[in-house]
């Protein structure tokens, strides 16, 4: 039994020792990971617990505060928007990146400027992307596109004072965003894949349509599930569009769950409330990682 013990030790001793340069190109990336991430993330939880006066804790109350979150009346209308949001970004958004990358590696020439193209939204600011799309889809007759529609001598839209057309609009300009710069993710994926595949396949006499099908979007089947969760991640924590373009009206049409904790936080400086917010966004993102974890390993076995 001493025996056992003392080469548990010896071997935790060996394995110290061979990987301590390891542990130590780690470490500041662990304590700022612990810093920002976790050190945050303990106190939301401590204050979501309390009342509070300002940024003052006054006494612990529970979980009454999640109560209360759940009792307000804009939480459902802000939980059901922010899946909406999730659901228009993967009809609208997902799949934007992939034609684009396969269209730019199936061209044979401007290959570079086309990059630049599509990643040259991604450098606008996004208050200043925002400020452009909420010109654009402006209702009225100083609206962009109701100015096109003019010239064409058809009648104006709503466009975001229509709550059917609040969240797609919304999602097109994040599309607008972001596409290029998942684009180029993609096209990294391609460059990646064999070359003999396709030679292979051509010599075969399989066509562009069979190449993709069976070749290509197979062989980024990995890299395309992992961007998937973390697109649904970002587009749940979506706020300044909403709060910019719509104010997430109207009529709660577009609020996201996000903007609710910003109207706790900084209009009502109910902090509690808003960590409680905070919390509940978490502990839905972890789920469904979670659960989109899980349904990945079953399809791989």
């Amino acid at each position: 039994m001493k025996k056992n013990i003392q080469g548990q030790r010896i071997s935790a001793k060996s394995f110290l020792r061979k990987n301590i340069s390891g542990w130590l190109l780690m470490l500041p990336s662990i304590i700022l990971f612990g810093f920002f991430v976790w050190g945050p993330l303990v106190s939301c939880i401590k204050i979501s617990l309390y009342s509070a006066h300002g940024v003052t804790l006054n006494e612990f109350v529970g979980f009454k505060n999640y109560l209360r979150v759940f009792k307000h009346p804009d939480f459902l209308p802000a939980l059901k928007n922010t899946f909406s949001y999730t659901l228009w970004s993967l009809i609208i958004g997902f799949l934007v990146p992939i034609i684009l990358a396969l269209f730019i590696s199936e061209i044979r020439r401007g290959k570079g400027l086309f990059k630049v193209g599509v990643y040259l939204p991604n450098i606008v600011p996004g208050m200043a992307m925002v400020l452009m799309f909420s010109f654009i889809f402006k209702p009225g007759a100083n609206g962009i596109l109701n100015v096109f529609l003019a010239k064409l001598g058809l009648p104006a839209s709503a466009w975001l004072t229509n709550p059917k057309l609040t969240k797609p609009l919304i999602v097109i300009a994040l599309t607008w965003k972001g596409a290029g710069a998942t684009a180029l993710l993609y096209i990294a994926g391609l460059q990646g894949i064999d070359p003999e595949l396709y030679e292979a396949a051509i010599i075969d006499g399989a066509g562009i349509w069979r190449r993709i099908r069976y070749i290509t979007l197979p062989c980024i089947y990995n890299l395309a599930r992992t961007l998937l969760i973390l697109q649904i991640i970002s587009v749940f924590q979506i706020l300044y569009e909403p709060l910019v373009m719509t104010n997430g009206g109207p009529n709660n049409a577009s609020i996201s769950i996000m903007q609710l904790m910003y109207r706790f936080a900084f209009e009502k400086y109910d902090y509690p409330k808003a960590s409680a917010v905070a919390v509940i966004i978490c502990i839905i993102l972890a789920v469904l990682t979670v659960a989109y974890n899980k349904l990945n390993k079953k399809k791989d076995y």
